[in-house]
């Protein structure tokens, strides 16, 4: 579906989602957000926040499929439960899993696994994404926190956005870092030339990474790299680690191809945040997979 609109006056000082919302009833707010996040809704030609406030003569562009009822199917999938209780469970998603159902992947993912394994699951996010608070890409193994129940979620999601649920990874990168710890900030935007892929700009949403190098290998010029994150952008590490020329091995997007490799050496390690019903501090912490630590291995 493809197609623009503009603002009229009875429209203006509203949120951008509330208005495309009362255009489109049939597409609910979190759906509206995740569109206008992903760049598919954009505002005067350039990407925005869902919470932007238009004005009367705005555009607005829109381009995505089409919501079609679709029903996600359990199915059994390989994938390691760390922790479970009544609100929430903390997966370890194994390295080429895709988190939910999409356009390019109907089935085999991590939600067809949940429905298999799990009874409830929050239902914020909807059919597709039932339980998902927050990602990682298809080829980034490691945790992630999935809701068992709405509370869980809003509280979950909410750490999220205000920095107080932490989320730490493991990457093998290209180079000797000069630098050996870093803060990065830049704002992140989707390519105008392949809107797969993000790109750093003088515009478009703030990212912001820290990094540590935990380890060197001068001899084949690589560095192990710890990554924490402040904000939670798409692909925002391997953007970063690519903007700083440094890009994580494997990774055939923002980096290059490796024949011994499925994907990037990013493993997200430890995640640290508050029990939504008990307030509890609660920390998790995995080991790096076998082909990331065979990689290395094979480096010494």
């Amino acid at each position: 579906m493809k197609g623009s609109f503009v603002i009229v006056d009875s429209e203006a000082l509203k949120r951008l989602d509330v208005v495309f919302n009362e255009h489109f009833g049939e597409y609910s707010r979190s759906h509206i957000k995740n569109l206008i996040d992903e760049g598919k809704i954009l505002l005067n030609d350039k990407e925005c926040k869902a919470g932007e406030k238009v004005k009367s003569g705005d555009k607005v562009d829109y381009q995505f499929e089409e919501l079609k009822p679709l029903e996600v199917e359990p199915e059994d999938i390989d994938f390691e439960i760390v922790y479970q209780d009544q609100d929430l469970i903390v997966v370890n998603k194994p390295q080429g899993l895709v988190v939910h159902p999409c356009s390019s992947t109907k089935d085999g993912t991590l939600v067809n696994g949940l429905l298999y394994k799990i009874k409830d699951l929050s239902g914020i996010n909807g059919v597709l994404r039932p339980g998902i608070v927050h990602r990682l890409d298809k080829n980034t193994s490691g945790l992630m926190l999935v809701a068992k129940n709405d509370m869980a979620h809003l509280s979950l999601a909410k750490q999220i956005k205000d920095k107080t649920c932490h989320r730490q990874y493991l990457a093998l990168c290209e180079g000797i870092f000069k630098e050996k710890e870093g803060h990065i900030e830049t704002f992140l935007e989707r390519s105008k030339t392949d809107r797969k892929k993000m790109t750093v700009s003088d515009k478009g949403r703030k990212a912001i990474t820290n990094y540590r190098v935990i380890k060197e290998y001068p001899l084949s010029k690589k560095s192990l790299v710890e990554f924490s994150l402040q904000t939670g952008r798409t692909h925002q590490i391997r953007v970063h680690c690519k903007s700083l020329g440094h890009p994580i091995i494997g990774d055939d997007v923002y980096g290059k191809a490796d024949k011994n490799l499925n994907g990037q050496l990013l493993h997200s390690y430890k995640i640290s945040f508050t029990h939504p019903r008990t307030g509890e501090p609660m920390s998790f912490e995995i080991d790096l997979p076998p082909y990331f630590k065979q990689y290395i291995q094979r480096m010494k």
